[in-house]
């Protein structure tokens, strides 16, 4: 089910997560610019999380000369969530992409998947899910990232495959209106469906990062991982949403 399909072009803020990528965020800006940019009325927000290599001043310097690229920068590293919700509470638009920084996620892809929606209002579409096909990632991460996906949809009910995919699609006020903890964007879309919402999951590529890595290895990985799952399984039956606190098209007055 879609809200829209074909929907023409719109306003559309872009939130670009960063962490050491100083090599790659330029690459990426100009391919989201180039590629987006032609489709939407574009606000990118690139939310420098404590890089120490001079991705902010990289950044600062493409934004300079590119009004639809603002900056925001974090004293000390924070984590991907944080960043993230950084960015979306700076966003301009209704609807918000968000697209990592390294170069693994097509900016083609990113406008297939607001495709699905209309950005010019909110509907019963609360998320529309990158799911990456063909992973570049090394084997021994695959089989730990396909474990702990079987883990998280059999506990929580997301029905989605991949919930680390970095890009995602949402409006702004849901965004802000889930409660936050670290790892949030892994689990978006369980906690999209708690407020109502239905999430479309929509294949996209899966290229190999220009630039920097992983902040997790596999063990940490799945530490984290499982007292995420607990935290996010207990905080799903321990929450009840009433009346949302933005306006959705088509609710009853």
């Amino acid at each position: 089910m879609t809200d829209a399909g074909d929907n023409p072009p719109g306003p559309l803020s872009v939130v670009v997560p960063v962490c050491d990528e100083a090599d790659s965020i330029p690459v990426v800006l100009r391919e989201l610019l180039a590629k987006a940019g032609a489709a939407y009325d574009l606000d990118v927000v690139v939310v420098d999380d404590g890089s120490r290599d001079g991705s902010a001043e990289v950044v600062a310097a493409i934004a300079a000369g590119e009004p639809r690229v603002r900056l925001i920068r974090h004293k000390m590293r924070c984590g991907k969530s944080a960043a993230l919700r950084t960015g979306v509470a700076a966003a301009r638009n209704r609807w918000v992409g968000m697209i990592d920084g390294d170069g693994e996620n097509d900016p083609d892809d990113l406008v297939a998947m607001a495709g699905w929606i209309d950005t010019a209002r909110i509907g019963a579409v609360g998320l529309v899910a990158g799911n990456r096909r063909r992973r570049t990632a090394g084997p021994w991460r695959l089989v730990a990232s396909r474990i702990a996906n079987g883990i998280r949809r059999r506990a929580l009910q997301d029905d989605c495959p991949d919930t680390a995919c970095g890009l995602k699609v949402i409006p702004r006020d849901l965004f802000l209106a889930l409660p936050y903890f670290d790892s949030l964007h892994r689990y978006m879309p369980a906690l999209v469906r708690k407020y109502g919402f239905d999430v479309l999951n929509v294949p996209v590529d899966d290229r190999p990062r220009i630039s920097g890595q992983s902040k997790y290895t596999n063990l940490r990985r799945a530490l984290v991982g499982v007292v995420d799952l607990l935290g996010v399984y207990w905080l799903l039956r321990r929450t009840s949403v009433g009346a949302l606190p933005f306006a959705r098209d088509g609710d009853a007055e």
